[in-house]
């Protein structure tokens, strides 16, 4: 025979009902965003990047992101900069926001190499010319 819709409903309400508690306890305790390891490069950006703002916008942008590090102008022309922290924020700067740079600035090549990482406490800041 058919069970009774009573029972019927009794037993569908529970696990609903279950579902319902896990999903609201799930979204109340988010898991923490997940970081990847510590990255860092040193990088160097050719084309008009001096006299355009390319420093103190590679310093706001880095600091947005949360990096540490440094960067100057070098006597030949080009900057240079070491961009230290979260791997995906560091990667994020090299190809996304380093490429571009301020409006004034027309990056011809960004060239990366590998560096030791440094302690973000350092924060980021301009340097002097080399």
């Amino acid at each position: 025979m058919f069970p009774s819709t009573s029972a019927t409903a009794s037993r569908l309400l529970v696990p609903a009902a279950s579902r319902r508690a896990m999903a609201a306890a799930a979204s109340a305790n988010p898991p923490p965003p997940q970081q990847s390891a510590p990255k860092a490069v040193r990088v160097v950006v050719k084309g008009r990047v001096q006299g355009v703002f390319f420093r103190d916008w590679t310093v706001e942008t880095a600091r947005a992101l949360g990096l540490a590090g440094w960067v100057r102008n070098r006597r030949d022309g080009t900057v240079e900069a070491l961009l230290s922290g979260d791997s995906a924020r560091v990667d994020e700067m090299v190809s996304r926001r380093l490429p571009v740079g301020p409006p004034a600035a027309t990056v011809t090549a960004v060239l990366p190499s590998p560096a030791d990482p440094l302690d973000p406490s350092e924060g980021f800041h301009r340097k002097p010319t080399a």
